[in-house]
């Protein structure tokens, strides 16, 4: 059985659980504000009985749709949001705030080096894409971070300056590297150096992963737009799928032209039988990020007791849920992965194997016995099979499941 945990793993576990009480008193504590402004925004916006119901067809008048996407705004410091289950997935979301503020001729800067993989195709880096953003001469250029992971002020002002930059790019989270996410103090810090270098560029960033993690998200600190995945954090668990975009009216609006056609924007799109689940995904949003955050902090804990590096360490400032551990061979990766799926309450019984998933650009293995397929906020763990063969582990929809979860990896690595 997957729960066969050796004694020696568990006595590990117990020290871990005792030196982290303190960080787990830090996470309740942001849960706590980041609750009071979503039910703040849930009270103010007179949500009912009605607004969780669902239309069809054309989705003309859907009032849970559009107080949804009020709250959301509220929630984030934002002019306007966008909430939409037609958003298939992050990268979805994040390519209709791309173009919001772009045409031929613009250029987009990326102020924290190469973006997620997924949207190298989008923007033209990789791929030969039809509908890319080269494809519509959008020209790309990007700034890479210093070699501690933080932003490189002297040179985003320096490239921001060029009246052809038109947005600027931030991806919040840390992706597939090692550098630590950027905090909303660090991301008001960049806005104000491209503010001061060219004050009609707007910002973008890629909020995947963050959201919840602090108690301001990018659009407190002046972000023009902000754009994630309702089957990550602000979902909670509950969210079918979808996605959302918040920020400046009119990018919002723009983003929304994309997302269907101009002229129809957010005014269509039934939401079918799902308000009621994005409304209570987002009310337990707070309270859900934080088991997950529980989770990787308890990870990078017994990691670092079994030997493995971990980053960020247990108790290092965090802005989104990813924990990355060092495992050093392929074989390792494997096993985690492995363990990750066998302490998952659905699909346990699936091995998962390494393949070339669409968007990468070498074979990665991925491991999520999820509800909700693909969700990033229940527990899983991913990771590209090459040098220095790291896993991300991220997700954990209670922090009980969470600890058996990372338990039956560690056990697995035990041999």
């Amino acid at each position: 059985m997957a729960f066969n945990l050796r004694p020696e793993l568990l006595r590990l576990a117990g020290e871990a659980e005792r030196d982290i009480e303190k960080r787990f008193a830090e996470i309740d504590a942001i849960a706590l504000e980041n609750t009071r402004r979503v039910l703040e925004a849930f009270q103010k916006h007179r949500v009912s009985d009605s607004c969780l119901t669902g239309t069809t067809g054309y989705g003309y008048n859907d009032k849970g749709r559009d107080t949804l996407d009020k709250i959301y705004a509220d929630v984030f410091g934002a002019e306007a949001a966008l909430v939409r289950i037609g958003f298939v997935n992050g990268t979805h979301a994040i390519t209709a705030a791309l173009f919001a503020g772009v045409k031929t001729g613009d250029v987009i800067l990326s102020v924290t080096g190469a973006p997620y993989d997924t949207l190298r195709g989008v923007i033209g880096i990789t791929g030969d894409y039809p509908g890319s953003m080269r494809d519509y001469g959008i020209g790309y250029r990007e700034v890479g971070l210093l070699p501690d992971g933080s932003p490189d002020f002297a040179a985003i002002e320096k490239a921001a300056a060029d009246k052809a930059v038109k947005s600027v790019f931030i991806q919040r989270s840390r992706g597939y590297s090692d550098r630590p996410a950027l905090t909303v103090a660090q991301i008001g810090e960049i806005i104000a150096c491209v503010r001061k270098a060219n004050p009609g560029a707007h910002v973008v960033v890629d909020n995947c992963y963050g959201e919840f993690t602090e108690t301001a998200e990018p659009t407190h600190a002046g972000a023009d737009l902000v754009a994630g995945s309702l089957i990550k954090n602000p979902g909670g668990g509950l969210a079918p799928t979808g996605g959302y975009v918040a920020g400046r009216r009119d990018l919002v609006e723009a983003a929304a032209y994309r997302l269907t056609s101009p002229g129809i924007g957010g005014e269509c799109g039934a939401t079918l039988e799902t308000n009621r689940l994005l409304y209570q995904g987002f009310f337990m949003a707070p309270h859900v990020v934080a088991q997950a955050l529980k989770t990787a902090v308890f990870c990078a804990r017994l990691l670092e007791k079994m030997g493995f590096e971990s980053f960020p360490k247990w108790d290092a400032p965090r802005s989104d849920i990813i924990q990355h551990i060092e495992l050093g061979s392929p074989e390792r990766v494997r096993l985690f992965c492995q363990g990750i799926q066998s302490g998952s309450p659905v699909d346990a019984f699936v091995t998962p194997e390494p393949w070339d998933m669409p968007g990468y650009d070498c074979p990665v293995i991925m491991a999520a016995g999820a509800f909700v397929q693909g969700s990033s906020i229940e527990l899983s763990a991913d990771g590209p099979m090459v040098p220095p063969y790291r896993v991300y582990i991220q997700g954990g929809l209670t922090y009980e499941a969470g600890k058996l979860g990372i338990l039956c990896a560690a056990n697995r690595l035990l041999g």
